[in-house]
């Protein structure tokens, strides 16, 4: 027997099964609850409230568990590179040999944009945030590629995916050169993913760019770690809009929208924005450390404790062996990374953060590497992006491929005005 919960409303009761997830996590089924009983459920910001069942990342907050398609997050930072990782997450099985190589190939025939939209770069002011280009640019990808907009078309979704991810680096790419006044400098599809992206970003035409095998390295663990996380506000967002039919390109510059917030894929330039606001008032952590901890101060520590990891971030433990490695080999010291070790220091070791569970998570680690790397602060969730797009496109798939798929259509509990008459303006 299908095990239940019930619910007496009045008169009225009714049945929620418990759904059981195959890690065990359980929920009540509502879906029936405003047609029995009339009434909704209120949950803002839906933190207690599953909008669909999942296979592709199973989380685990309380352990400090990330699994994609069932594999550690460990295993695959360990083992796999981003365009690999793309193809579980996508696909949903790592790929072969032969599968992964006709996967790059296709990703290296797609790098290149269309020339046309090289005007849409001169007519963003030189000073506009990357993420505004980036999600008006691949927003704009529909009106270039009217051939595989059909989300119910599995030819035309295909080419769709594979068009973004090879996109999405150059579009990145010419907004930074945007931002500088230098010129855009084409993708080289003899090298890796990694690789093409830092020299569209850093390479010039007046002298050769050596490529840091060791930046190229961090930067892959980066987006690996990032590439999904469950239902966040982005994700969800990709799939709300996908849920209306919408094609991928718009769907997926959505999702850029939702991540550009502070309070989601920004964090990590908050993090580094704040660690040079330390160093303006003087560089005294201790000073900001209290700060943290005095309630009425207002201040918060961005890039440490987590939402949803009450122990530890484990994207966070694989990125800083990278950090450290980043920073060992830093010819000429930024004060900037001096800070942050000092405030990581006081993470690990101070009883208060300790007891809070404060400790460095994954945007602390990933702003002081990306810093590291040279790139500017406002890059930072560009880089977020690209790394998550394959989980926004996993789940975009999913959501079509489920044969309970329907709009989504949240409800709400009115709180506004009852009826009453219209008064008109001359008597008002």
């Amino acid at each position: 027997m299908t095990e239940a919960a019930h619910l007496k409303v009045g008169e009225t009761e009714v049945e929620l099964p418990v759904i059981t997830g195959s890690e065990n996590e359980r929920g009540l089924d509502i879906s029936g609850l405003r047609a029995d009983t009339g009434l909704i459920t209120l949950d803002e910001g839906f933190v207690n409230t599953g909008s669909t069942t999942s296979g592709i990342t199973f989380l685990n907050g309380e352990e400090g568990v990330l699994r994609y398609r069932g594999y550690r997050i460990e295993e695959i930072a360990a083992n796999c590179d981003f365009l690999e990782t793309s193809y579980l997450l996508i696909y949903g099985e790592l790929p072969t040999r032969d599968q992964v190589a006709f996967f790059r190939s296709s990703i290296r025939r797609h790098t290149m944009l269309h020339e046309d939209m090289r005007s849409f770069y001169n007519g963003f002011p030189r000073d506009a945030h990357p993420m505004a280009i980036l999600s008006s640019v691949v927003g704009a990808l529909s009106t270039f590629y009217q051939d595989s907009l059909d989300p119910h078309d599995p030819a035309q979704v295909e080419v769709s995916i594979h068009r973004l991810i090879a996109k999405l680096p150059t579009i990145a790419a010419y907004s930074y050169k945007k931002s500088f006044g230098q010129p855009f400098v084409y993708p080289l599809n003899d090298l890796n993913y990694c690789q093409n992206f830092l020299q569209m970003m850093f390479a010039v035409p007046s002298e050769p760019y050596e490529i840091d095998p060791d930046f190229v390295d961090a930067l892959n663990l980066l987006l690996i770690v990032h590439a999904d996380h469950e239902q966040n506000c982005s994700t969800s967002t990709v799939r709300m809009v996908g849920s209306a039919n919408s094609n991928l390109f718009a769907s997926i510059a959505a999702g850029i929208c939702a991540l550009w917030g502070p309070l989601h894929g920004g964090a990590n330039e908050a993090c580094v924005n704040m660690l040079e606001q330390i160093i303006k008032d003087g560089g005294d952590v201790q000073k900001y450390v209290d700060m943290a901890k005095d309630k009425n101060s207002g201040f918060r520590l961005m890039g440490f404790g987590h939402r949803v990891y009450k122990n530890h971030d484990p994207r966070a433990r694989i990125i800083k062996t990278a950090c450290d490695r980043l920073l060992a080999k830093m010819e000429t010291r930024d004060p900037l990374f001096d800070v942050a070790q000092q405030l990581e220091e006081v993470a690990l070791e101070d009883p208060y953060f300790i007891e809070k569970r404060l400790y460095p998570n994954v945007d602390f680690y990933s702003g002081v590497i990306y810093r590291a790397l040279g790139i500017p602060a406002p890059m930072f969730t560009v880089l977020f992006a690209i790394g998550r797009l394959p989980g926004w496109i996993a789940h975009w798939m999913e959501m079509h491929d489920s044969p309970s798929k329907r709009i989504c259509r949240p409800r709400q509990v009115y709180t506004g005005e009852t009826e009453r008459e219209l008064v008109p303006i001359e008597q008002r």
